[in-house]
Parts: C-alpha cells; structure tokens; sequence
C-alpha cells in the first residue's frame, strides 16, 4: 500500500484476549475497518465492547501480561504493525500515530512540569536542541490555548479542561499522520467538553490528520465523524457513513441507541432504553452477540454466526434481519 492510497491504515480480523489466572476475557473478535487519509471514523458502543483495546492494538500498548493479540493484522501503509519490535514501534508512536487518553489526571505525569513533558515528546521523536524543544513545546501550549508563562506549572495546577489539553498539546506535538482519541471529553464538565472537542476539529483540519474517535455519545459523532462504526461485544455490529448510521440505523442495537437519546421533537414521556446488559467477555452467546436483548431473535439468531452484509453501498450490517 503507497502513501497515495486512501485507506492508509487498515485493521483485519483483529482479535484481543486478557488471560486472567482462571478466564479468558474476549474483548476484541474479528475486527475489520480500514481509516481513510483526513477522515474521521467513530468507534461507538456502551463502556465494554472493546473500543479502547483496539486502539490500544493499534498503538501496541496493551498490557504485556495479561493481553495478547491473538489473530489479525494492523496495517499502516502495508506494514503490520503487530510484527514491529518495541524498538520499531517506540518511533511510531507519538510520531505517526498519537493517542488522546480518556482521563488526563493519570495521562500526566504529576511531578513532571507540563512544558518538560511536551518537550520530551518533542526531542523523543526529533534531533533537536533542548531550547528548539522548549520553543516548539510552548507554542504548543500556546496552540491548545494555555499561556506560555504556565510552561514550568505542574499537571495538579491546572483544571481538568486545561489538563486535557496539555494532554491534546502532547499528542499534536511531532505532527501525527493518525490521531486515536479514546472517550477525550468524557471527564469534563457539558462546557468545556463542547470547547475541547472544537478545539480536536480545528487541530485535525489544521495538521491534515486522520482520527478514531471512541466514544459512546452520539453527539460527539454527530459532529465529528466521517463515518462510523458500532461495536458491540467485541465485533462491529454495523458501519457506514454518518449519513447512512444517523438516517438509517439497520442493526437492532444501533436502533436501540438511537431510541435511548432525547427528542425534544418527539412527545414522549420515557426514553426506551436497550434492555438487559451487554454479555459476559468471557462467556458469550454461540451465535449473535446481541440475542439476549433483540427484540427482533429468531432461532436462528442464537444459533449461527452472524457476517457482515452490504445493505446499501457502503452500508454494512450484521443482522439476518437486514442483510437478505
């Protein structure tokens, strides 16, 4: 795959498990997507479909004891990153591929100056001088708008909104190709959420980055993606644009999202939450995942495995009941 092809970072078949002293934690099962150059793809889904794991793959950062990958490929413009060594990965990381954690309070070091640390990933990644670093790390502070005299200020002085974008100056800092953002917004307040995430926007169309956003609010996708893909139970249980997901959601569990947001439209007294909880990782249903709650099972639903099926040009889904 050359740098002239779209679809630069490709994920196949990708599977993760966590091996606990008694069980095997299933978290990822036969995952496939590929991301296009500049486009923003959306990984949706309630806390536990395995969201953060893949990205975590991708970047190979999964805990060395517990994780393994089991099977499947990761792509970056035809090169498996799961056959690179630590050595070869520690030059991607930050450099190509870059990742927003969900919480900064443990995404920062607390006894590291925010200024030092942004710099650090600087010359990490770039021979430069430490005062070229020290330069490029404030006008990064400067870029994610926090004052540059705040350079030597420590990660507990600051709020939560303002360590979020230290954390955001940090992952911008060498000019990623690809940015992960797990969940960026979810530890703020509904305020600084809103400026956090216009903020990303503005930096990814600046630095022509493309952009997994993981996330579980539809909001955020609404406003962000390009196209999206909802996983559940490990698998991706449909994928299409925004348009085809927001217009015409198809699998029983991206209605059953839909149906749980507010509709000031709409008069209705209840939301109609999805019933019953996602299955046990460890444990799950032979065939579809998401039997125990559709209300649209058949027999055959419990008994077969569920592909993926193209329901419209590019809209793929993978429920019988859509994909004849």
């Amino acid at each position: 795959m050359t740098d002239n092809s779209q679809h630069f970072l490709s994920v196949e078949d990708l599977y993760v498990e966590y091996e606990t002293e008694n069980t095997v934690v299933h978290a990822v099962n036969g995952v496939s997507f590929t991301l296009e150059k500049g486009h923003t793809l959306g990984l949706v889904g309630e806390t536990g479909a395995g969201k953060t794991s893949i990205a975590k793959a991708i970047l190979g950062i999964l805990p060395d004891l517990q994780a393994r990958v089991s099977c499947g490929r990761i792509l970056l413009e035809g090169r498996d990153l799961l056959k690179l060594s630590e050595k070869e990965m520690l030059k991607i990381r930050g450099d190509r591929i870059s990742m927003i954690f969900q919480d900064p309070m443990t995404a920062l070091n607390p006894v590291m100056q925010v200024g030092s640390q942004i710099a650090e990933a600087v010359r990490l990644h770039n021979p430069v001088s430490r005062r070229e670093a020290k330069k490029k790390a404030v006008e990064m502070l400067e870029m994610v708008g926090i004052p540059a005299d705040r350079y030597h200020e420590y990660p507990h002085q600051f709020s939560g909104g303002m360590k979020q974008r230290v954390v955001i100056a940090i992952a911008l800092a060498c000019n990623p190709q690809i940015l992960l953002a797990d969940e960026p917004t979810t530890a703020l307040d509904v305020t600084i959420q809103a400026q956090v995430l216009e903020m990303i926007v503005e930096l990814k169309k600046s630095y022509s980055m493309s952009m997994l956003m993981i996330t579980h609010d539809l909001g955020v996708v609404a406003e962000v993606c390009d196209e999206v893909a909802v996983v559940y139970a490990g698998e991706i249980v449909e994928y299409g644009s925004r348009e085809d997901l927001f217009d015409h959601p198809s699998h029983p569990y991206t209605k059953g999202l839909f149906g749980a947001l507010p509709d000031v439209d709409r008069d209705s007294g209840r939301l109609n939450p999805v019933p019953g909880l996602p299955p046990d990782p460890t444990n799950l249903p032979e065939g579809c995942h998401f039997y125990p709650r559709c209300s649209r099972r058949t027999d055959r639903c419990r008994e077969s495995k569920i592909e993926m099926a193209e329901i419209a040009p590019g809209h793929l889904c993978r429920c019988f009941a859509e994909g004849k």
